[in-house]
Parts: structure tokens; sequence; C-alpha cells
């Protein structure tokens, strides 16, 4: 195969590793860390802070589209981009509209699965490595947004209305993730499937975590600096993207 066939062969996606995960997780949980240092330290408001994401994130997901090839750094980048203004934009709607957390993660998980129906419909599949071309790429970040706005209204519900805490939303996130792990490993369930579920739990799961590193200890978190935990998770995110391996997901490889 030479390398205009092998360029052909490889999604615009990352491989699904256990690099990839670890990699998520940390973004998810900037996306907290950072989205509330603009709307909460910086007092901004959240519908300013999800403006100014909000063009980041078109920024990034334009750059990433005209990419001819996986990037990591700019892949990456993006995923952050739409896990800070899914942060703000889920807080705009949960507490300034007053839908609340119940009717936001409602609200946002039909919107999601709206999003997953008209792909498939269009495209014929919702698989990672099918993601090659402008179309597939604009419905992949689409759902990534929606997926990541309703992990956060998600999150919140689960730690502040339900009242389980943060440390309480970790356990329930962390055990839900490690079925969907067992499920990949000694089932034939759907690999799409589980990679979707897997793909939006983690995001509720790095809510509770940003939330228990900034927030007062009188509310159960930790008190951190909210620029200083999303520094540590910015440093973090880069040693993984530098030293852990990563490769571009092969079309068709599911």
């Amino acid at each position: 195969m030479n390398s205009n066939d092998t360029r052909r062969s490889l999604s615009k996606v990352p491989a699904i590793t256990l690099a990839f995960w670890v990699i998520k997780v940390a973004a998810t949980t900037l996306g907290e860390t950072g989205g509330d240092a603009l709307s909460m330290s910086m007092q901004l408001g959240y519908l300013l802070s999800t403006a100014i994401f909000a063009v980041v994130f078109i920024i990034a997901v334009s750059a990433q589209i005209r990419a001819r090839t996986y990037q990591p750094t700019l892949y990456w980048l993006t995923i952050v981009a739409t896990t800070t203004v899914g942060t703000t934009l889920a807080d705009f709607a949960d507490r300034s509209l007053g839908i609340g957390y119940a009717g936001g993660t409602s609200l946002l998980l039909f919107l999601l699965l709206a999003s997953l129906a008209v792909w498939y419909k269009s495209l014929g599949t919702v698989s990672v490595e099918s993601v090659a071309t402008a179309k597939a790429e604009m419905f992949y970040w689409v759902t990534i947004m929606f997926s990541q706005t309703l992990g956060t209204a998600l999150g919140d519900w689960t730690a502040d209305t339900i009242g389980l805490g943060y440390v309480g939303g970790m356990l329930v996130f962390g055990s839900l993730l490690a079925l969907l792990a067992a499920a990949y490993y000694w089932t034939n369930i759907s690999r799409t499937l589980l990679f979707w579920a897997a793909f939006i739990l983690t995001r509720p799961l790095g809510a509770v975590v940003g939330d228990f590193l900034d927030k007062p200890v009188q509310s159960g978190g930790l008190a951190m600096s909210r620029f200083g935990a999303s520094a540590a998770l910015v440093t973090f995110m880069v040693l993984c993207i530098a030293f852990l391996p990563q490769r571009a997901a092969v079309r068709g490889s599911h």
C-alpha cells in the first residue's frame, strides 16, 4: 500500500486506546475547571463565557475539518473547546434559564440522540472509524458538543440534586465506566455503542472531578484554585500527548 492509499485508509480521529481515555478524562475535567474559571472566578457570567468559548470551538473545529490527517494537538484542543463551552452552556441553561438540572439533562439527551439518529440516517454509521470526510466530521463534532454539554448537566444533577456529592458522583460514573470496559472485553455488544456510552459518561465523571478539585471544602471540594487546577490539567495533557502513543483510527476496522 502506497502512502496515498494509507492516508485514505485512516480516520481523522484517534484510535480508541487506553491513552485516548486517559487524555479524554483529563480534557473533560479541564473543561469544568476552565469553564468555571472564566464564568465564576473571572466573573464574566455564563452567557459571555459561552460566547467566548463558542468562538474558540468554531475556530478549532474549522481547523480540524480542514486538516488532511489526524493531528493529536489540534484534535485535543478541539475536544477541550467542546468541554469548556459545554460547561458554561449547560450552566447557563440549568441556572440562568431556570430549567434545572433534570430539565437540562433531558433536553440535552434528546438532542444527543437526535444527532446520532440523523448522522446514522445520513451516512449509515456513527462509528468513529468512518470520520474521514467533512460531512462525517460535522456530525462527529456536533454529537460531541451535545455529549459534553449533557455530561456537565448530568454530573451536576447527580452531585447536587440527587445529593451524592462529588465523591459519590465519581464512584457512580467510575463504576459505570468499569462496567462498560467489562462489556467491551467479555461481551459482543456493539463496539460503536460501547464507545459512545463511554464517551458520554467520561464527561460527567470529569465534571464531578473538576468540581471536587475547585469547590469549597464545606461543599465537599478541595478548594483548589480553578486556574491552578486548569494549569495542572493542561500540563498533564501536554505530557500525555507528547509521550503516550497515539495513532489515527483505521477506517473500517470495526
